[in-house]
């Protein structure tokens, strides 16, 4: 099937080039020249594992391209809007006019049997919206939603071994689940359960489910508050209460919190459509969601006011991490950052290290001090602070790297550390809602 991409993103372009591997022909259509002169020569324009071996056997295959001009476009089947949704400035609410100009954009190229399909996370009546305006103005088109799940850092498995596919389609659209079906035919194979759903609940599934997992690393940093005020220990609690399988481990690490370009304006579009909808007592909580989780890094700065003495007045302090997730090089929102600001602001001497981040990082955050490596991040430091999760942290020989800090004062952000190998290398070990060691 031919098939085009419009936006070549983070999610499009690994979109774009699994759809290849899929067995399709794409192209893929963007606006920002530099991007896609850098897609077409086989250059991943960001960071993510397994993305660059796929986009070159994908070109090689001759069956991908890309382009500035949505002529491209013309005679595809099936289109997928593939931009990015996100906050509005000033507001809560999701900014949609990426969405809205790659479906003008699509309407000089469509013609009678195309389905355009929406990946895009949109609030609730987009894609009705878009039906009625592809409709009335190229009769015999058809609008469907199917949300994406990708994760930063599993992307390329995530898009060509999804753990479900949703199809929001209109009341007569069983002819749009036959060519959905048909695009994933290699996923469908294999019995991947699918959701066949109207356009409401399909564009809710993704803030629904980000909501929850949002919800669910705020209950376990609530419950790191807790713990730091009566001397209980958050990695135990959360050990056990994982046990229950109606709970469950995952995301249960107290920490930092969460950041990066999904979480956060999600669960705030969803409180903003609510609202619209006059169903925002529905999801108040939310925003104390949202609340703990940049609690977080305010207590995160006073943590290391307490190892420093009282005061990070000229204070030497080591930053390792800067992107919000490891394996991404993906700095939106990222809590890291904005705790090494905050630090700087403080009067500390910050030098920030990350594995992909730290060209993004200097470009947003130029005030920062940046270096390539742990050890040079580390040099004569009063504290180190692990903030991004990265497996190279998380490995770092305790002794060996006790040897170039000033002191050995180890704040673990994620509460990835082994604690008690740090500690018997004499480190101080300080976590949020875990016992000082």
């Amino acid at each position: 099937m031919r098939i085009s991409v419009i936006g070549c993103g983070y999610l499009g372009a690994v979109h774009a080039a699994s759809l290849v591997e899929l067995g399709h022909e794409v192209v893929g259509v963007d606006v920002d020249e530099r991007k896609i002169h850098a897609l077409c020569q086989a250059r991943a324009p960001f960071y993510e594992p397994g993305f660059g071996d796929l986009l070159r056997s994908s070109l090689a295959t001759g069956r991908l391209s890309f382009s500035t001009d949505i002529a491209a476009a013309a005679g595809a089947r099936v289109h997928f809007v593939c931009v990015g949704t996100p906050q509005k400035h000033g507001e809560y609410a999701a900014d949609l006019r990426f969405v809205q100009a790659a479906a003008e954009s699509l309407l000089l190229v469509v013609e009678a049997g195309d389905v355009v399909v929406g990946k895009s996370t949109v609030p609730v009546g987009t894609a009705a919206g878009l039906a009625t305006m592809f409709t009335e103005k190229v009769p015999g088109t058809s609008v469907a939603w199917n949300p994406e799940f990708l994760r930063e850092g599993f992307a390329v498995r995530d898009t060509l071994y999804p753990d479900r596919l949703v199809y929001g389609i209109p009341e007569d659209g069983e002819r749009i689940v036959g060519i959905l079906d048909e695009v994933y035919a290699r996923i469908v194979a294999r019995g991947i359960p699918k959701v066949v759903t109207d356009y409401a609940t399909a564009e809710m599934v993704k803030t629904a489910a980000n909501s929850f997992l949002a919800t669910k690393i705020s209950f376990i940093n609530a419950m790191a508050e807790l713990c730091e005020a009566t001397g209980g220990d958050v990695k135990q609690l959360a050990d056990a209460i994982g046990y229950d399988d109606r709970i469950g481990r995952k995301f249960l690490n107290a920490g930092l919190g969460f950041g990066g370009g999904c979480l956060p304006k999600d669960i705030r579009a969803f409180m903003a459509r609510a609202g619209e909808l006059g169903a925002d007592q529905a999801l108040t909580f939310l925003r104390e969601v949202d609340n703990i989780n940049m609690r977080r890094r305010i207590r995160m700065v006073e943590l290391a006011r307490e190892v420093c003495d009282g005061s990070l007045l000229g204070k030497r302090v080591a930053v390792l991490g800067a992107a919000f997730k490891p394996d991404s090089d993906d700095i939106r929102d990222s809590p890291a950052l904005n705790v090494a600001a905050q630090l700087q602001l403080q009067g500390a001497v910050v030098r920030v290290t990350d594995p992909a981040a730290v060209d993004n990082s200097r470009r947003e955050w130029p005030q920062l001090d940046y270096v390539a490596t742990a050890e040079e991040a580390a040099e004569r430091a009063d504290a180190v602070l692990l903030l991004t999760e990265w497996r190279e942290y998380r490995e770092l020989d305790p002794v060996a790297f006790g040897e170039v800090v000033a002191q050995r004062r180890v704040l673990d952000g994620r509460n990835a550390l082994d604690r008690d190998a740090w500690t018997a290398a004499g480190w101080t070990y300080r976590a949020l809602g875990r016992r000082v060691g």
